[in-house]
């Protein structure tokens, strides 16, 4: 039987076979699209003609086309239904893959044509497109070794084949340890405080372990944060933080302390072979922000206005738990107790009065009619078409005049065989082929609390602007028009990605919006103007901590990689060690812990964590232009379409994000947003 891996779908859409697809096609599949791309390589390095454009920059980029398709396929699979065969597969195939991409970026031959197009006069007269391909494509050679010497490239070689299983590895201990803490509840007295949906869910998540009459809650995010924003059992609160902030940190099978240890080795090595002092030096160079010094400017400003608003709600909370229950001291497990209380105090207001307008199938609703408001984008579910998992739902992206745009899939809730958090990613990108355009096949994963068989899933607020957020990444991919497949959708500069995202959350706030989608589950009520008036003026509630929890992240990732010597590292000593430096609440805990924080080490934001506050800076200056005009002004709407959505890569960001909104983007927005300088509309 033919590869289904290895054939041209014939699905509808082009969408992956998932029906066809087993296990058992991974590894012969990508080692045959290995094979063909290695050919299709030497085809372009023994073309006797002078290397030109089109037979040298263009070809490299038109090839591996079989081999994208595979891992396409494969890594979002991974990430998502993973188990034993999966992680052996991809253990197998990580050296073999890294060893292949050094095979082409350390390739003289190759480099060596694409160097002559990027030296000749002839790019002068190219498109702007195809000028951008050029010199994206010859950075992307320096920067992956092609200037090094025979010796230095195969020591580059074994540093990345090496990097390339502890990154893995890194992952699948941190889902590992996920999975393996279970809180079992066994009596009533455990669940005080707890709503009547959060004992719903915990016994629901307990019956399916076999654990009937028993309430299980675990590490996911659904279950975690619930019961540490509502249970008065301080212990328990105090057992299952500790259990979330020591993932991969106890010293069992699934440590990760050694393994930071070994990855920051390599990646100073990798810079220094690369001729850089340090990686955030290497990493940051095609970044918006440039270096690491434009970057520990800005968390470091937006930390000096952060520190007196979280010291301010430190107080507060303090105060508070002393007026309710005596204590003397306030512990990292207590801030989301306390914190949840007081913003019920204050203004009303706790995530349970909001849940029951936040049906999924409601703001997924609502995410799509903004969208469709904005850019009178035409939305519809597809029923009969190949499913990545079973519970995963599909819509077609369509334009007014019905020309297909693209697939989104979207897989909601968690199981043990998937990754925590919530991310987009691609089946296919988009890109064209002489005249004719391959549209995009995009991926939103969540992990949302399940329905039980007494309510839907019922999102909180955090969850409703998550939703927001990855469908923003969805439509920068979705939206693409570029001709070129490296340069399209959300290949762009690391701290520009998240702009569409978090543009998009902005939306979820805006009475008018809300409006438009939160209905009472179960009478069909529209969000009353009270519970919106509450959400609009709590809106800045708790973001001292929210904004300190997040830059202490972004800093310790600037910490790590910006060591310019090896070293022996002891990670919590020297987490330890950052955050007594940036002057840390003993309060609050960093967002991410070294150990598990798996976007710098097993992820693709390392020196990059801090792209979140950097793109933060635009998405709150774009969305002021919305403010400006019309939260659904066409003209506005179509800018930035045409600026920042079908860009991609195609143009320097910064020209992009000026032609949208007609100057440099100022910090302000984003400061009034965060509520840490006056907001007048608040």
């Amino acid at each position: 039987m033919e590869n289904p891996l290895l054939s041209a779908f014939t699905t509808p859409f082009g969408v992956p076979p998932f029906d066809l697809i087993k296990e058992s096609h991974y590894l012969p599949a990508f080692r045959e699209a290995i094979r063909q791309h290695s050919e299709e390589i030497d085809r372009i390095c023994q073309n006797p003609a002078p290397a030109n454009f089109s037979n040298t920059i263009e070809a490299f980029d038109y090839s591996g086309r079989a081999l994208d398709q595979v891992a396409a396929v494969f890594f979002n699979q991974l990430g998502t239904s993973t188990n034993e065969e999966m992680q052996r597969i991809s253990n197998e195939m990580a050296p073999e893959l890294s060893r292949h991409q050094d095979s082409i970026f350390l390739n003289s031959q190759l480099f060596e044509r694409i160097k002559d197009v990027w030296e000749s006069e002839a790019c002068e007269s190219l498109q702007p497109e195809q000028n951008r391909l050029v010199n994206e494509t010859y950075k992307d050679f320096v920067q992956g070794g092609a200037n090094l010497s025979a010796e230095d490239k195969e020591s580059l070689g074994r540093i990345n084949e090496e990097l390339s299983l502890l990154t893995l590895t890194f992952g699948e201990n941190v889902l590992a340890e996920t999975n393996d803490f279970k809180l079992i509840l066994e009596t009533g007295a455990d669940l005080e405080g707890l709503p009547d949906s959060v004992r719903s869910g915990a016994a629901s998540a307990a019956r399916e372990e076999g654990l009937e009459g028993k309430w299980l809650f675990t590490l996911h995010k659904p279950s975690f944060i619930p019961f540490m924003q509502y249970s008065l059992c301080r212990d328990l609160r105090e057992k299952l933080f500790g259990a979330y902030i020591n993932r991969s940190n106890r010293n069992n099978a699934h440590d990760n302390k050694e393994l930071i240890n070994k990855i920051i080795t390599l990646r100073i090595k990798r810079s220094h072979l690369l001729g850089y002092r340090t990686f955030a030096d290497y990493s940051l160079e095609d970044n918006m922000a440039k270096n690491p010094a434009n970057v520990e400017a800005l968390l470091k400003q937006v930390w000096a206005a952060a520190i007196p608003a979280a010291k301010k709600e430190t107080t507060d909370l303090k105060d508070m738990a002393l007026r309710m229950d005596g204590l003397q001291e306030l512990k990292p497990w207590d801030w989301w107790f306390y914190s949840e209380k007081l913003r019920k105090e204050r203004y009303d207001l706790d995530d349970e009065m909001l849940r029951p307008y936040f049906r999924l199938e409601t703001v997924i609703e609502g995410a799509f009619k903004v969208a469709s408001e904005l850019y009178e984008l035409k939305i519809k579910e597809l029923q009969n078409i190949p499913l990545p998992y079973p519970e995963a739902r599909c819509y077609e992206i369509c334009d007014p005049d019905n020309s297909h745009l693209g697939i989104l899939y979207m897989d909601f809730y968690p199981r043990a065989s998937k990754e925590s958090g919530a991310w987009m990613s691609n089946f296919r990108e988009q890109w064209r082929v002489s005249s004719t355009k391959v549209t995009p096949v995009v991926t939103n994963v969540f992990n949302f609390t399940k329905p039980t068989p007494e309510r839907p899933s019922l999102l909180n607020f955090d969850e409703v602007t998550t939703l927001f957020h990855e469908f923003g990444h969805g439509l920068h991919s979705l939206l693409s028009d570029c001709t070129y497949k490296s340069l399209s959708g959300t290949n762009v500069p690391r701290d520009f990605v998240e702009l569409p995202s978090q543009f998009m959350e902005n939306w979820a706030f805006e009475p008018q919006i809300l409006r438009m989608f939160a209905r009472h589950y179960e009478t069909g009520e529209v969000i009353p103007d009270h519970l919106i008036e509450k959400i609009r003026v709590s809106r800045h509630f708790n973001q001292g901590f929210a904004t300190v929890e997040y830059l202490s992240a972004a800093l310790l990732d600037l910490a790590y990689h910006s060591l310019s010597e090896e070293t022996t590292i002891n990670p919590p000593a020297f987490e330890a060690e950052t955050m007594r430096k940036i002057g840390m609440l003993p309060e609050i805990v960093t967002r991410y812990r070294s150990t598990f924080f798996n976007h710098i080490f097993s992820g693709g934001y390392s020196a990059g964590y801090y792209s979140y506050i950097w793109s933060e800076v635009l998405d709150a200056d774009a969305f002021e232009a919305f403010r400006e005009t019309g939260l659904f002004d066409k003209k506005t709407a179509k800018s930035f379409r045409d600026n920042i959505l079908s860009k991609g890569n195609i143009e320097d960001p910064r020209n992009l994000f000026k032609r949208f909104r007609g100057r440099e983007p100022e910090i302000a927005p984003l400061l009034r947003k965060r509520g840490l300088i006056p907001d007048p509309t608040i």
